[in-house]
């Protein structure tokens, strides 16, 4: 069974930065994409990002010139640099990972960390 780890998060400043990470195990297999999605309060979750396992990123738009996604395939860890946070980044992050099992594309999540960006 897939367990994602995640770790980074909690509070920061407005124009501040954070950084998420979320290492996949359990699998053997690499991972064929990984990503970042959240949810703030009262809003239907959404994409923040993701990293093919050949390093390819896709950003939501207001994720684009602020976040870097990157992957590390070997490790089943995808990285989340977050930079000039705004108060609408804040949210709970969840990690995200799908894998291709015979043929199937098989998702799984984390359990989320929150990101609070306030003064």
């Amino acid at each position: 069974q897939v367990q994602l780890v995640e770790s980074g998060g909690g509070l920061v400043q407005p124009g501040g930065s954070l950084s998420l990470s979320c290492a996949a195990s359990g699998s053997f297999l690499t991972f064929a994409v990984m990503g970042w999605y959240r949810q703030a309060a009262g809003k239907e979750r959404e994409l923040v990002a993701t990293c093919t396992s050949r390093g390819t990123g896709n950003y939501a738009d207001s994720a684009k010139g602020r976040f870097t996604i990157s992957g590390d395939n070997v490790k089943n860890t995808v990285y989340l640099q977050m930079n000039t946070l705004k108060p609408e980044d804040t949210a709970v992050y969840y990690c995200n990972a799908q894998f291709l099992v015979g043929g199937r594309v098989v998702t799984y999540w984390g359990q989320g960390t929150q990101v609070t960006v306030s003064s």
